[in-house]
């Protein structure tokens, strides 16, 4: 087992089940009328595969929280032998993504489905963040749910030295695709919504350079 394989083994946790994720799902909503929509607030892959209904989407900003490659993927972008990367928030900065609106006749349904997909192994922590948008010079605030990064959690990456990072990036693949598919499209859905992530863009810059530097035809 090489050096990256050896960082991001640890043990697993457990699977929630579904008692456990819908007692966490009502907590969430234990202050909710059941009359207003409900948003979720998308900083990664819920942006360009959100996989659930929404009758509308803004572009908005949550402080106190940045985008961060820092929660190990084992199974959709990697491998229990070469585990991949996916984001999570992490505490501090600023993070620009999109919130989706839930008609409140589709709360429950859609976030039933948003809690199998995101809360598996409780690496994340659902949180009611403040969300802040601009349109047309009107400004606006609203909660909205966000997956916050579990840093007690077992697939917690913590801050990688780059070229772990860089390596992990070009190297883990899962069920879903590559940790650099994941990156790649990241970085363009955010650009499509007029969002530059400076750090992301700086890595998919570096793996797609290495991904089409032609192979040396040199010998020793």
């Amino acid at each position: 087992m090489d050096a990256l394989a050896t960082l991001a083994t640890r043990t697993a946790l457990p699977f929630l089940t579904e008692a456990e994720r819908e007692a966490s799902l009502n907590r969430m909503l234990a202050d909710w009328d059941r009359q207003g929509p409900v948003w979720i607030f998308a900083y990664g892959s819920l942006i360009w595969h959100p996989e659930f209904e929404y009758d509308v989407k803004v572009r908005g900003t949550v402080y106190g929280f940045h985008r961060s490659l820092c929660l190990w993927s084992r199974i959709y972008r990697g491998t229990p032998e070469r585990p991949g990367l996916v984001l999570g928030l992490e505490p501090g900065g600023c993070c620009c993504g999109v919130a989706f609106r839930l008609p409140a006749t589709q709360v429950f349904e859609e976030l039933k489905a948003l809690w199998a997909r995101e809360m598996t192994t409780g690496s994340y922590i659902p949180r009611w963040l403040d969300v802040r948008t601009q349109s047309q010079g009107v400004q606006a605030r609203f909660p909205a749910i966000g997956f916050v990064m579990n840093r007690h959690a077992s697939g917690y990456a913590g801050e990688l030295e780059r070229s772990t990072l860089l390596e992990t990036l070009r190297t883990a693949r899962g069920q879903r695709g590559s940790s650099a598919e994941y990156l790649l499209s990241t970085v363009k859905c955010l650009s499509e919504y007029g969002i530059h992530d400076r750090h992301l863009a700086h890595l998919a810059e570096e793996i797609s350079i290495v991904a089409t530097e032609p192979t040396s035809t040199f010998e020793s």
